[in-house]
Parts: structure tokens; sequence; C-alpha cells
């Protein structure tokens, strides 16, 4: 099973700011519910796709992922609709009676049983699967491409951004049928032209390279962020899960603003969250006898008459000479109101200008948005280009949002990077990072300390060295949220045990000892007074003298809350008081006895 985690890729909408979004649109853009993001996976179901490959089949691969992408959303985001599509079966099922396409799973949301399904596939062999299904090399892509848009158009839940993953080793599936492949090209020009997105997770057979080129450069579009950018063919599962991690989201914006370079030159920018703190989901009250979902309510009342206040009874305001002056809210908003949402660019300064204690809060992405301006593509990659030879940072005056206050940040460039198999590692695009303002900055006074020696400064410098890695947080996982998730799937699966989780946070000591072991002993000495160990236990405090507390004392002086719990709990046992209760109930019943 894979690692639970949050969203991946290259941005999420993120509700937790730490500015208040009110009810305003972000940005000043019209922000929509555009409905459900939903994915389907198309999986070739041909013979060739069950050869075993280093003890695992291309379909048990595409199997474990549409596994491991309903797993995923089921913690990260539940509301998303998932369908699982079979094509090249002998048996087919679908709501267009194509021949040799199984909808195994409609569009819908994930669930424990849908996992199930999947799961029994990766159980059951080949000819498990042959007398269920059967293998049927005169399929049509374009009645499976055709189904999946049926599927889409179908659902009865609001659908918004839509994909399809197509999984297959096989480079031209229709080489002997030249009517079969102009079907299937005219076919995905239309979904594309109807907004549903093919992306293709194309794996290679052994000693054989996949030949993007023969049939499917004309069947995959490029999306709005690669240009038409199509990685090598995925040789092992890391690979293709990795790639299906990156794209089973929607690259959600946190707003679309524009970016002003001067007057009369505009052009349209996404801002996007790269990553964020991921945290246990809250938990959700359910009805006792419908098991359903609560929704909380809240309603204001008048405190003098007890009536039920609407929004437009509700005022603010300020005092001011002794009176309350009252605001009513478009008034408040046109205060607070500065610029209009957006960036405007004020100047650039040297890379080396940005430092590291500069640090506000976490930074933002920026991304050149097309459907806002058109152009906006070249203008902003233009600026990426000359911001990066010259090393420069742009400083921009930012608004996020309507009635938001101003803050300057500075656009960090950075350049798209490749691994060796052409998968985007980073994305082009500027890091938005937010500048202090002066109140932000503190001066410190540093206590004056002993000052280290230089023999001890060359011996922790020595250790330092030794345990020096390669630091990835990919590499580390929050073993309690993995625990946690974990638990939830043993649940939901009907599992007795959950899978192991090893906790690659703790230190790993056999490691450190063979690395800087000597190193370490040698800097504790130096440092260490002799005969001291500094893992050893602090000896216990003892009480000091006469520090017997008057709690009679300080129950008339109203400061029994400063007592703790223990006191309180030794004063009620000595004068025959019951000790049940929290801390509140204790001072209570002390000032019961006491008549106060």
């Amino acid at each position: 099973m894979s690692n639970w985690g949050g969203n991946s890729g290259f941005g999420y909408y993120d509700a937790g700011d730490d500015e208040d979004h009110d009810e305003e649109e972000y940005g000043g853009a019209e922000w929509k519910n555009a409905g459900k993001d939903s994915l389907i996976f198309l999986i070739d179901c041909s013979e060739q796709m069950f050869e075993k490959d280093d003890d695992r089949s291309h379909f048990e691969m595409s199997i474990e992922c549409a596994k491991t992408v309903l797993s995923n959303k089921i913690i990260s985001s539940d509301k998303d609709l998932v369908g699982v599509v079979f094509f090249g079966t002998e048996k087919d099922k679908n709501s267009g009676s194509f021949k040799h396409i199984y909808a195994l799973q409609d569009l819908d949301q994930p669930s424990a049983s849908r996992i199930l399904e999947l799961e029994s596939f990766l159980t059951e062999g080949n000819n498990d699967f042959a007398n269920k299904f059967g293998f049927e090399s005169g399929y049509s892509l374009s009645d499976a491409l055709w189904t999946c848009s049926n599927m889409f158009s179908q659902s009865p839940q609001k659908v918004g951004h839509k994909r399809v993953l197509l999984f297959t080793n096989d480079d031209h599936p229709h080489d002997k049928n030249v009517a079969f492949q102009r079907q299937a090209k005219q076919k995905a020009k239309d979904l594309d032209d109807i907004g549903i997105e093919i992306l293709l997770m194309h794996m290679a057979l052994p000693d054989s390279p996949f030949r993007f080129s023969e049939f499917y450069q004309d069947i995959v579009h490029g999306s709005e962020d690669e240009e038409g950018l199509i990685p090598d063919a995925s040789e092992k599962f890391e690979q293709l899960l990795a790639r299906v991690r990156a794209k089973d989201h929607k690259k959600r914006t946190t707003g679309r603003i524009p970016f002003s370079l001067g007057k009369g030159l505009e052009l349209g920018v996404g801002v996007y969250t790269l990553v964020r703190q991921q945290a246990k989901p809250y938990p959700v009250k359910l009805h006792r006898q419908t098991n359903e979902a609560l929704k909380n309510k809240s309603k204001m009342y008048c405190e003098d008459t007890g009536e039920l206040l609407m929004p437009s009874d509700i005022k603010k305001y300020q005092t001011y000479g002794g009176k309350n002056i009252i605001f009513e809210k478009d008034e408040v908003d046109e205060v607070k109101k500065f610029y209009d949402p957006g960036l405007t660019l004020m100047g650039f300064k040297p890379r080396s200008a940005l430092k590291k204690y500069f640090h506000v809060k976490p930074a933002q992405f920026l991304f050149p948005d097309e459907t806002s301006v058109s152009g906006s593509n070249t203008l902003f990659n233009a600026l990426l280009q000359r911001c990066s030879a010259r090393d420069k940072v742009a400083i921009c005056r930012y608004i996020p949002r309507k009635n938001s206050p101003p803050k300057f940040v500075a656009l960090l460039p950075q350049k798209e990077e490749l691994d060796e198999h052409s998968v985007q590692i980073t994305p082009p695009g500027f890091h938005l990072i937010f500048l202090p303002f002066s109140d932000d900055m503190r001066k410190l006074e540093h206590p004056t300390h002993p000052r280290a020696t230089p023999d001890q400064i060359d011996k922790a410098k020595n250790v330092v060295k030794k345990l020096q890695f390669q630091f990835s947080s990919e590499n580390f996982e929050n073993p309690v949220l993995q625990t946690h998730y974990r638990t939830l799937e043993a649940l939901a699966l009907d599992r007795d045990t959950t899978d192991d989780m090893v906790d690659h946070t703790e230190p790993n000591k056999e490691m450190i000892e063979r690395r800087a072991g000597p190193g370490i002993r040698e800097f504790m000495e130096s440092v260490f007074p002799e005969g001291y160990d500094p893992t050893a236990k602090p000896a216990a405090r003892k009480k000091a003298a006469g520090g017997t507390i008057d709690v009679a004392e300080q129950a008339r002086k109203e400061q029994l809350s400063k007592l703790t719990v223990a006191v309180l709990k030794e004063f009620c046992q000595t004068n025959g008081l019951s000790t049940a209760g929290r801390k509140n109930d204790l001072i209570g019943t002390i000032n019961d006895h006491l008549g106060l």
C-alpha cells in the first residue's frame, strides 16, 4: 500500500489562509464552484498487458495505481468522482452498448467497496480475468473514449474538471485499421474541444521502446501547463505511480489576479500554494438515527429583546469621543479598501538582497493564466527568463482579494527542471515571497553566554560533517498522520491489522554511532566536565523549607485557581471534603466549606 499523504502536484486551494476571506471573491475575479473534479482510469486489457515483468504485470501496475488514487482521495478529497473502464475485453458493459468496452466502476465518489473490488484483481491470476472478462484485440479506442465521455455527461452529480488517464503499453493499437485510427483521433479531438483532458500513462515493454509519435501524438493534447511535454514510458511501478499522483488532481488556484507591469501592460496570473501543513481532518458529527452528517447553523439574537437578527440588522461601530459611531457594511468595506486586487510591479532588486531572515509566512507560487488575459504565457515567460538571466527579483505590491491590506512581495524566479525521464520535477514560475514591514523586524538582545573554544568548535564541525546527508522533506512522513490513516483504512476495509508504519523520523542510532560515534564522544569530553553524564535524568527537586501553602488564605484572596489540583485535593482530604470533579469543582467545594 502507498503512503497516505496530502494533495500532491502544483498547488491547491488553501482555505486555511491566515487572512479573513469573508464573502469576498478572491482576487476580484469571479469565483464559481465549477463542480467536482472527475477522473476516469481507462485501462488497456489486451493480453500483452498481463505479461509479467519483474513479478508484476502492467495491468496490475495500472490497477495498483487506481487503488492508490482511490485510497488517497478518501482522505484528501472524498467528494471527487472516480471511474474505472476496461477496453480490449471480450465482454462488454457500458451505457453506449459498445463492444469490448467494460465499465467496471461508474463515475462516483471513492468508497471502501470500490477499493476492495480493485484489490481482488491483484490477487487473481490471468486465467481468472480471462474467464470473467476475456481478451479481444478487435476493440475500438474511439468507443472507449466515447464511453468515458458518456460517463461524464450522464453523471447525476455536477462534474467539474474532467480527466481520462489512459494506461497502455501498445504504442499503435490500430496499426492495421486506418478507419479505427481516424475515428480515435477524431474522438480525442472532440473530447479536447469539450474540455475533457486525455493523459497518457504509457508503459514500455521489455526491449521495446514506446513510440509515442506512431499514434498517440494525435490522441493526447497538451495541457495548459505542460505545453505538450511527453515523458518517457514508465519502466517501473514507482515511476508510473509518481506520474499518476501528479495528475490525479486538478491544479486549483488560490486565486486569479491581474499582474500590472506598467501603464497599459497587464497579464493574468494564477496564485498557487505549493506546500502546506497537513493535519488530521476534523471529526464529522452524525445524526444518531440516520447517520447523516450534521450541519452547524448559527443565529444571532438581540440581547435585550431576544428577537432573531437578520444580517441587515447587524451594524458595526467605532467608539469616538464617548459615542458609538455606526457604520454600514458597505462603509466598512470602503474604509478597508486600498486598491483593486492584483500585483503591481514596483521595481527590481538583486537576488542577494533577499535575505532568509525576511521570512514572514509561507511563500506562494505564480503561474501565467492565459484564460484571463491573452498573451500572458509569452509575457510571463519573457519576464521569468530575464529575471533568471540577470539574477534579479521583482518587488511588487500584492493585494490578494478585496478589502485586503497591501503587502510587498518579492518574486523569486524558478526555472523548470526535468528528470532523466523528461518528467517535470519543478515547474517554471515565480515564488511569491512576502516581505516584512519595519514592525516585523525585531532587535534581539542576546544574553552573554560562555563562548566555545576553537578546539570545541572544530570537534563540533567534525560531528556535523560526518552526519550530513541529502535531505528531502518528502522522505519523512508524519508518523502520527500515517498511523491515523492506516487505522481508518483498516476499519473501512474490515481488516484485523493495520499496515506496518516505519517511522523514518526516529534517529538511526547504529548509523550515527558508526559514522560519528568517536567524534561525538570527543566533543562531549571537551564540553562537559569530568564525570558529567548529559543523558542521566535530572535529580528530583527538594521542596523548599516552609513551603506549606495556606489554602484558606489563598481562597480569601480569590487565588485558588493558581494552585495545583494536587494541593487542592490534599486540602479537601485533610478536611474531609469530596475530591471528585475537576479543578473548578474542587475550588467550589473549598469555597463552600470556608463560606466564601
